[in-house]
């Protein structure tokens, strides 16, 4: 199926449900295959429902502000469980939730937080407990959250947020986060597992990695995004199987180039420089330079090989929820040790992570030993989480406003490549985590700066497209250049989740912003 590119999307196949048992449908292939007038289209259309999304899902209403298009758009964008078709790939879970859109059909772990956000801002918060208490589920029956709600990413999970829901939640005043206790746990020990077998000797501290789990010389534990097969990824099987074709060719394993591309899935920035192997000597100017080479093909990668900054603060921020909960239940043995595990985690990130000398934290590359040279967004997910010191906070904000703010927002990479989590693009996520990371250290302009840029983007597109999108291109803000993100495996994709869920938070957090003001299909105003 894959191979012959019956449908254009990979992942197109893999959504499809089967019509009737699949064991069945196996038998009748190997009946019909080897026929000289077998047409595998056709028999594809006569065994499987194709559930891909029809191009016009939802028209935009011209004349229509932009906060009044995203409000309209939860119910397009919401799925019941009751609806999953039978013998799909979908996992069924016990509530309502939102999906980003376009191709993504399905619940997305990272992408639902900051849904969640433009939920709480439009006033369903009804619809952001049911997708928290999803989650949960989740946790409860795969002892993970998996990706996507789709069998074939049981495998892997991505960046760990539900420690933040939990918090977003709270905040609504009708939830207790200490219902959500045991799943917070799970999910950290599911993060965990295989650092046991790392040992706790002299000898056994030379860098080394268990799953997920990292440990480095000194024996601090970190962690590293994996995923538990080493074989092309189901949705992007040819995409994949070409990449290891190339690499192959150069002499690399394919099956480590399968848990790298896989591993890069499970961080959520796939594909990035941020995964590709650097030179040996990279200096900050060479790196950016240098990022379009590197980047141009996914053969170099080597995601297990990076201890990464985000994950790493993510996971400071659930250990320090856990240490809170467990306290406000009156555990103290449990509070005691996520608080020692916590300050443990920020102690070793402060020592491999961040460098003094540029004043920004780097990810670090643990089999070569050192640090990585190209300075990514990453970095702000310590503020996010509040694991940074006000010090460091303080070095950072000129750093980032030097080396990643762009016209349109903050940059994702300082390098440039045809990988979409590189420049030029910008990202929503990555937006608010910047806004919300600076402005809670007291950083104020820069978080206003890189909002009131970022709603000029998104404002700017709608307007003259009438549509929120997956990525945009962060140049100079007008009515030729201003555009949706490029580069990936896919093509730009409408919606979308976790742009509507920022934008909308951000415009009411910032109710001048000319955003505020902008209906689609109308001339562009000049924006600040």
């Amino acid at each position: 199926m894959q191979s012959a590119r019956v449908f254009a999307d990979s992942k197109t196949f893999v959504d499809c449900a089967p019509r009737i048992d699949p064991v069945e449908i196996l038998a009748a292939y190997r009946a019909q295959c080897e026929q000289p007038d077998f047409d595998l289209p056709a028999f594809v259309a006569a065994h499987f429902e194709v559930l891909q999304p029809a191009p016009n899902d939802y028209t935009s209403v011209p004349g229509q502000p932009i906060a009044d298009h995203i409000d309209d758009l939860w119910k397009v964008l919401t799925r019941e469980p009751l609806d999953h078709p039978p013998r799909g790939s979908l996992l069924q879970v016990p509530h309502a939730y939102v999906v980003p859109g376009g191709r993504f059909g399905e619940l997305y772990y990272w992408d639902s937080y900051f849904t969640m956000l433009g939920l709480s801002a439009s006033g369903k918060a009804e619809l952001l407990h049911d997708m928290v208490s999803n989650f949960a589920h989740l946790i409860d029956t795969y002892g993970h959250v998996p990706n996507g709600t789709r069998t074939y990413y049981l495998t892997r999970s991505q960046p760990p947020l539900f420690a933040f829901m939990v918090e977003l939640a709270e905040q609504l005043d009708d939830i207790d986060g200490v219902d959500f206790l045991p799943q917070l746990k799970c999910e950290h020990a599911w993060w965990m597992s295989g650092g046991e077998a790392l040992g706790a000797s002299e000898s056994d501290k030379i860098g080394a990695a268990n799953r997920r789990v990292v440990r480095l010389p000194d024996g601090s534990l970190l962690n590293r995004y994996w995923d538990e097969r080493a074989a092309p990824r189901e949705e992007a099987w040819l995409e994949d199987v070409t990449t290891a074709q190339i690499a192959e060719a150069q002499g690399r394993d394919v099956s480590e180039v399968y848990r790298h591309l896989r591993a890069a899935a499970e961080s959520g920035w796939d594909f990035s420089s941020r995964w590709l192997a650097e030179p040996a000597a990279c200096d900050v100017d060479s790196a950016v330079q240098g990022g379009a080479a590197d980047a141009a093909s996914l053969a170099g990668i080597c995601t297990t090989d990076i201890v990464p900054v985000d994950l790493n603060a993510f996971l400071y921020k659930l250990e320090s929820v856990i240490a809170m909960l467990s306290a406000r239940t009156g555990d103290v043995a449990s509070a005691s040790d996520f608080a020692r595990r916590a300050t443990m985690r920020k102690a070793a990130v402060s020592k491999w992570l961040w460098d003094d000398q540029q004043g920004a934290f780097f990810d670090h590359d643990w089999r070569l030993g050192r640090r990585r040279s190209c300075l990514t967004a990453a970095g702000i997910a310590t503020l996010f989480a509040g694991l940074a010191e006000p010090a460091q906070v303080e070095a950072m904000a000129p750093t980032v406003a030097r080396r990643l703010l762009a016209p349109g927002g903050l940059s994702t990479t300082e390098c440039t490549s045809d990988q979409q989590w590189d420049q030029p693009n910008g990202w929503a996520a990555l937006q608010w985590m910047a806004i919300q990371g600076f402005a809670h250290y007291g950083e104020d302009g820069l978080a206003r700066t890189i909002a009131h840029r970022w709603l000029a983007t998104v404002a700017a597109v709608y307007e003259r497209e009438g549509k929120l999108v997956e990525k945009y291109t962060l140049r100079q803000q007008d009515h030729e250049s201003s555009a949706g993100g490029g580069g990936g495996e896919y093509p730009l994709q409408d919606g979308f989740g976790w742009t509507n869920g920022v934008t909308r938070a951000l415009l009411a957090a910032h109710p001048a912003h000319t955003a505020n003001d902008c209906v689609a299909n109308a001339p562009v105003p000049t924006h600040r």
